[in-house]
């Protein structure tokens, strides 16, 4: 399947399975008549293993070595980037940042690494289900900057293109996303 095919296949699993309409309002406090639910996506065999393949590509250019973002959306996708990133030869690393340190155990912020194992000195790429304005990725670059970590790239799958792009701009973060909203919303099949 070629790349063009590749991208085409997973629009339509995505808008089958994650697009909707109807008014919502999402975790940036903006209401919209639009949404994605990208998790039915995420956990689909063919959508896993397509987001997984197209974000690799994305990640392998940025050099990055290790993958990961906020927690609950970008666990699906990281350990599917994870997993596929040895098939393609192109193997990278996989870590989740926790919206807060767990009240016991270790009490980390960032989950995945082994003992002794950190982000510092390490290039990552924060992975996003979907992207408004940036505000939950900020969160993860935060404390991937905290821990010595250099952000290569943010990379979505779906930027809903609400104002990301120049956020990230201004953190000085190279910012991609596999899809743009307005391909979802002007569908009419």
């Amino acid at each position: 399947m070629t790349t063009a095919d590749a991208r085409a296949r997973l629009a339509d699993i995505i808008y089958r399975r994650s697009f909707g309409r109807g008014e919502i309002t999402l975790a940036s406090g903006v209401k919209s008549d639009y949404y994605f639910d990208m998790k039915p996506s995420m956990l689909h065999p063919e959508g896993a293993a397509t987001i997984a393949h197209m974000l690799l590509e994305k990640v392998a250019a940025s050099g990055a070595t290790h993958v990961g973002g906020l927690e609950l959306g970008a666990v699906p996708i990281t350990g599917s980037v994870v997993a596929v990133s040895v098939a393609d030869g192109k193997p990278v690393s996989g870590f989740v940042v926790r919206k807060q340190a767990k009240g016991h155990g270790a009490r980390k912020l960032v989950e995945g690494l082994a003992r002794g194992e950190s982000l510092a000195g390490k290039k990552v790429a924060i992975l996003e289900d979907v992207t408004t304005t940036g505000g939950s990725a900020a969160q993860a670059i935060e404390v991937c900057r905290e821990a010595g970590a250099e952000v290569a790239l943010v990379v979505s799958i779906v930027d809903r293109e609400e104002g990301a792009a120049e956020f990230f701009a201004g953190l000085g973060v190279p910012f991609d996303s596999l899809f743009k909203a307005m391909e979802f919303r002007s569908r009419k099949d």
